[in-house]
């Protein structure tokens, strides 16, 4: 496929809080964009305040794709990413409108850029799975964890043992199929696509993004994120399904479960985004295609969008 004839791809990328969907609303207003989203907690109804989801009122009659897609007890990958996304992609592009993707969640966002190539049919077996989340709970991560460095230490390496969801996953494809889960897919290394591209990169100085993080997880608290986790456990959410393990759910749910005081549980919100923060940063240096911009550099949003417009337009309908 000729440059001339490639789809077109714009990427808004940036660890949590530094303000990637006010950025990507004011770009999509000024270059005709809509937005597809690549958070991978975003995708679950009902888990709203705790993944800072954009509310309605708020889209500023930008088109939103691939937010409230699925209920919380269903399963939900980066290969079912990667299909609708590639779908969204394509069909934007055919009403001459411009994509914009728009998120922190790397491995989703590497898995449409690179791309990534999944081996098909990797299964789903729900009684294993249930075995495995009791397990989690009952025993903890570390027992999981161990039982994946046996089967493949590849996988084991780059999965955390409080990550259930990635443990459990792993250890099921193995289970399903006898083949390690760190084989059945491939990352093109060489950063190729078949989309003509324009991958911005938010950042700020460190302790400004810290305090940042402070303010979202105290306004999350003051929003009414106990409630929220308190509603969805009432209507049959398990603490131990996967987007209840995420940042944020599983604190308040320790809290609700009188393991932890609810300041500890906001404290201990506060680190883990910190951490996942350094973790994002860590993700997307390893692109060299990215280009970062430096908000503290820029009087307010406008300014900081008006930019970046000017350099996708640029890099979009260059040869």
């Amino acid at each position: 496929m000729t440059t001339a004839n490639k789809r077109k791809l714009a990427v808004i990328l940036g660890p949590t809080a530094c303000g990637k969907t006010e950025v990507a609303i004011e770009i999509a207003k000024k270059i005709g964009g809509e937005i597809i989203s690549a958070d991978s907690m975003q995708v679950y109804r009902g888990f709203d305040i705790g993944t800072a989801k954009i509310k309605p009122m708020d889209v500023q009659n930008v088109h939103h794709h691939l937010i409230d897609i699925v209920d919380y007890d269903q399963p939900y990958s980066v290969a079912d990413f990667q299909q609708q996304a590639l779908q969204l992609i394509s069909d934007i592009n055919q009403r001459n409108k411009l994509p914009i993707m728009v998120g922190g969640t790397g491995l989703y966002i590497s898995s449409v850029i690179s791309p990534y190539r999944f081996a098909e049919n990797s299964g789903c077996d729900i009684q294993f799975r249930e075995q495995k989340q009791a397990e989690f709970v009952n025993k903890g991560g570390e027992y999981l964890h161990e039982q994946l460095i046996k089967i493949d230490p590849a996988a084991a390496a780059k999965i955390h043992p409080h990550d259930s969801h990635r443990l459990i996953r792993a250890l099921e494809v193995y289970h399903n199929n006898g083949i390690a889960i760190s084989s059945t897919h491939t990352k093109n290394n060489n950063h190729t696509c078949d989309f003509k591209l324009a991958i911005a990169g938010l950042t700020m100085e460190r302790s400004m993004l810290n305090q940042k993080i402070e303010q979202r997880v105290d306004k999350m608290i003051a929003s009414g994120l106990v409630q929220e986790v308190e509603t969805l456990i009432a209507n049959g959410a398990s603490y131990t399904s996967n987007p209840m393990q995420s940042i944020g759910y599983r604190q308040i749910g320790e809290y609700i479960q009188g393991k932890i005081s609810l300041e500890q549980a906001i404290c201990d919100i506060k680190t883990a985004t910190r951490r996942y923060a350094k973790r994002q940063y860590t993700w997307f240096k390893r692109d060299p295609r990215i280009n970062w911009f430096d908000l503290g550099h820029y009087p307010g949003i406008n300014e900081l969008a008006a930019q970046i417009v000017v350099w996708m337009q640029r890099e979009l309908e260059g040869e």
